[in-house]
């Protein structure tokens, strides 16, 4: 065997969870390997909707455009009950949320993540098996396998698995795996159609048997094409592969199936029986029977090793939760590992991986197995909050070990919480309104966020922080630093100055120009101006008040900003920043 290799991160699996995986690590300019088993990138349409919640941490990365540039819109489902419409779901958000629903075939996604890793410096090891590993105090070393045939060891000083339900590197750990397989079998087929259904909206038409249960379903998504959909529905017997996910030795059925592939005709003799309208399907371009599974790791790591994605949850496709879930959790580990690998924090901050997304994962096996079971249009949620849940923007770590204490009003963004978008921030030399996204987009660390209406609070509140951070050893004021700082002048209340734009329950004062003695926006750390009311409509600050965002997009801490200090020093203490 060849000297060892050794790299920061080594990433098994380079689907959209590694990809992701890789990317948030990278832009952090920690060093990875990411490999792959399937010598190429596979040619379908499996995991095809992306929820808005992705689509934000996207734009953070700078991905977003080009994914919006390929993808279609999801704008509702259509229920069909015996050939009769039973009822039409809006997949509509509050205009304040920046993205929609889209749906992307996953090799596009997969596609757009890989070139933007590339571009970062690190390509996908095509045809690279894992085949073992053992991990030390130090470190992990991994035995690989590659596309020539050789062997490697390589030496590194994490290791995470988003290498799918019958995860190697989950069985290396160990880790228990409890759920159980839905009894149906499923086909899957990308195909177009000639029906006249209004465009972005999804199919479910069901058919009832005499004592009311379903007993044939066909559920078509959108896809970017004329009229082009994946469609599933219930496998016929000569196709049946029952019993092939438990030939993998892992008794894990979840995921394609091996054996005959259905032809045009079965999702023809399908479509027939449930679809809305006469319609003849053509344009077949791949198809593939597939099981359903609902299974959980006990916990999401070990030591120095994690998994992630269908690694660590699997469960039905309802309501596309699987593919952005384990997005989330690519991005909750990574920033996490880079400050640790930078030595900006303790180990002992990376048990909040598991603390803040083994929960999560838990409530998206639970609801999208009753939403299978029973029907979305079932779920007893108010519809407004539960387009908010499946849009995963309702995501929150409040009772994890990072989240400090509430202040404010109960009903406002906590720590935990994601950081909520707006509009309608101004900055002296620009003539168009911003979005918080735009001034974030691009920042790998923390930002401390401060709003206040008079401007010497704002500055006295970004030098302590600053002195909070250099105390620690840190950088400050940069957007690849620990912490980087923006500052939100209120609107200033003025009877003399024009008024703003209406905005929903916004507080009652109107748009005044920036003051005079207001600091220089191009000290990077002021200048942007509430000027629509939109930050503290939705942000909700009690007066002058301070918002620590996470990199992930969550809320750190939340303070009054005359203890910007003491919030910044608590917070820090709870990534266990080593001692200055």
């Amino acid at each position: 065997m060849a000297h060892t290799r050794t790299t920061d991160v080594l990433i098994v699996g380079a689907g959209p969870v590694g990809l992701s995986a890789a990317a948030e690590l990278r832009r952090r300019g920690v060093e990875c390997r990411l490999v792959d088993r399937l010598p190429a990138r596979l040619p379908y349409a499996k995991a095809v909707g992306i929820q808005p919640r992705t689509l934000e941490l996207w734009d953070r990365m700078g991905l977003a455009r080009a994914v919006l540039e390929r993808a279609v819109p999801l704008r509702g489902q259509l229920l069909y009950v015996d050939g009769r419409e039973q009822g039409r779901f809006e997949l509509s958000l509050p205009p304040e949320v920046p993205y929609r629903f889209a749906a992307l075939p996953q090799y596009e996604t997969e596609r757009l993540l890989e070139e933007y890793v590339a571009g970062l410096g690190t390509v996908i090891e095509r045809g690279t098996e894992l085949l073992s590993f053992a991990q030390d105090a130090d470190g992990v070393t991994a035995r690989l396998r590659t596309a020539s045939g050789a062997e490697e060891e390589l030496r590194a000083r994490f290791l995470i698995g988003c290498d799918g339900a019958h995860s190697t590197v989950r069985k290396g750990l160990g880790l228990g795996y409890e759920g159980g397989a839905f009894p149906e079998e499923y086909m899957l087929g990308d195909v177009e159609t000639d029906w006249d259904l209004p465009e972005g909206y999804g199919v479910r038409s069901l058919h009832r048997a005499e004592d009311g249960s379903t007993d044939d379903v066909l559920v078509c998504i959108p896809l970017p094409g004329t009229r082009r959909y994946r469609m599933s529905m219930t496998v016929p017997p000569e196709l049946s592969a029952q019993g092939a996910g438990k030939e993998r030795g892992d008794g894990v059925a979840h995921g394609l199936e091996g054996g005959a592939a259905p032809e045009l005709s079965h999702i023809q003799a399908v479509v027939d029986r449930l679809a809305p309208a006469p319609t003849r399907v053509s344009t077949l371009r791949w198809s593939s029977v597939f099981r359903i599974s609902h299974r959980i790791v006990d916990r999401y790591g070990e030591g120095r090793v994690f998994v992630a994605g269908d690694a660590a949850h699997i469960h039905p496709p309802t309501g596309a939760q699987g593919m952005n879930t384990g997005i989330q959790d690519a991005c909750n580990l990574a920033w996490k590992l880079a400050l640790v690998l930078r030595g900006e924090a303790r180990p002992a901050l990376l048990a909040s991986y598991d603390a803040e997304r083994r929960p999560v994962g838990e409530e998206v096996v639970g609801r999208t197995v009753r939403h299978a079971n029973r029907g979305i249009e079932s779920d007893p949620e108010a519809p407004a909050t539960l387009m908010l849940r499946e849009a995963q923007l309702l995501v929150t770590y409040r009772d994890g070990p990072l989240a400090g204490s509430p202040y404010g009003p109960d009903d406002a963004p906590q720590p935990g919480d994601r950081a909520p978008d707006c509009g309608g921030l101004t900055l002296p030399l620009a003539a168009y309104p911003l979005r918080l996204l735009d001034v974030l987009r691009g920042r790998t660390g923390h930002v401390l966020l401060l709003y206040a209406a008079d401007p010497e609070d704002l500055a006295r509140a970004a030098e302590a922080g600053a002195v909070v951070v250099k105390a620690v050893g840190g950088q400050e004021s940069s957007e690849d630093g620990r912490l980087s700082t923006v500052a939100v002048l209120a609107r200033v209340a003025s009877s003399d100055a024009p008024e703003a734009p209406d905005a929903p329950d916004a507080p009652a004062s109107s748009y005044a120009p920036a003051s005079p003695e207001a600091p220089d926006a191009s000290a990077g750390r002021f200048g942007y101006r509430d000027a629509a009311g939109e930050f503290a409509r939705l942000y909700r600050p009690d007066g002058p008040t301070g918002f620590l965002v996470r990199p992930d997009g969550q809320l750190g801490a939340r303070f009054p900003l005359a203890g910007t200090a003491a919030a910044l020093t608590g917070y820090l203490a709870a990534l266990s920043v080593p001692d200055a």
